[in-house]
């Protein structure tokens, strides 16, 4: 048995069954009760400098 045939049957068993594991643990880690306050917060991010916008620079021109 050569290493690519070796390494073929790792991808096609193990390999799959932890990357669906993480995949199943990064959506039960982002549907937790908890995650609600910080999904929240990073939607209305985007807004925080609304009612007063950072001041525009003047860049000037370096000869």
């Amino acid at each position: 048995m050569d290493i690519y045939s070796l390494m073929r049957q790792f991808a096609d068993s193990w390999a799959l069954l932890v990357l669906f594991t993480v995949f199943l643990g990064v959506i039960l880690f982002v549907y937790r009760p908890g995650a609600r306050a910080m999904q929240d917060d990073a939607a209305r991010s985007i807004f925080r400098n609304e009612s007063r916008p950072a001041p525009r620079e003047i860049e000037k021109e370096s000869r």
